[in-house]
């Protein structure tokens, strides 16, 4: 009870709502950067875009992964020189979420940044790489964990049954991922000591909460809100600007969680 106590009084004092919809229009700016900068690593990895529009498809919301795989295609036709200046772009633009994180999350545990810009910045862009590599071992594991299981199943005739058991594991590697990365950006984000354990309570709320309400707004999206009948060619972009507008949320209030169990012991 005291915890929904501080959970109200902090939704109100630190204007969520509002601080929700700056991270969705950060979320939005750096999406794209982000996929394009992943998709620079698939010659060297023995992934593809498909697997990458898989993860995605996992919780994004009907409607905005036909959006998203139009971009990523109009950008795949073009040069291949994304891996030079372009890149240090992209990972600037795809910062810009994570450094509206860091910013949320100040204000979650009431303190001010006063950690100079460049060091900001550049803890952003760390994060940022420590969520694609993050996401990378998310993508590269199904491949290799799908053949492994395929080749073992098939020596005891059991290959119908795998695909029942991979769906499952695919879905726990998934959701462990995301729980992973929440505790990273919970842990390392706030301008503030903040013990590795308390961390975990804000980041399972986080990738329970985040989860759960990809999926009530993607069977709301599917069968009840007709974004295109109000928005026409535009109802893709403002489903994908509620979806990241409500991820903000979550995240804002699993930082108010940690806040609340939060202590200046190490890890």
């Amino acid at each position: 009870m005291k915890l929904l106590k501080h959970l109200w009084k902090n939704f109100l004092d630190d204007d969520v709502f509002g601080i929700a919809a700056q991270l969705s229009y950060f979320f939005l700016l750096s999406l794209f950067p982000l996929l394009i900068f992943l998709m620079t690593l698939f010659p060297y990895l023995p992934i593809n875009q498909e697997d990458l529009l898989n993860l995605v498809r996992d919780f994004a919301p009907l409607g905005t992964i036909e959006l998203i795989e139009n971009h990523l295609e109009q950008v795949s036709k073009k040069n291949g020189a994304l891996l030079s200046f372009g890149v240090i772009g992209t990972i600037w633009s795809a910062s810009n979420g994570l450094n509206a994180i860091v910013k949320a999350l100040n204000k979650a545990y009431g303190v001010k940044e006063e950690r100079s810009f460049l060091r900001t910045r550049f803890m952003s862009i760390f994060l940022t790489f420590a969520m694609i590599v993050v996401i990378l071992v998310a993508l590269i594991l199904p491949v290799f964990g799908k053949h492994i299981g395929m080749f073992l199943f098939a020596q005891f005739e059991l290959s119908a049954q795998f695909i029942a058991v991979w769906n499952a594991l695919r879905w726990l590697v998934s959701s462990v991922i995301i729980f992973v990365i929440f505790i990273g950006l919970y842990w390392l984000a706030p301008n503030k000591k903040v013990a590795c354990r308390t961390a975990i309570p804000g980041a399972a709320f986080a990738t329970i909460g985040w989860i759960l309400t990809s999926f009530a707004f993607s069977f709301y999206v599917s069968n009840f809100g007709n974004y295109s009948a109000t928005y026409g060619s535009i109802g893709a972009i403002i489903v994908l600007m509620v979806w990241l507008y409500i991820s903000g949320i979550i995240i804002i209030i699993g930082g108010e969680v940690n806040a609340y169990f939060s202590s200046d012991s190490d890890c």
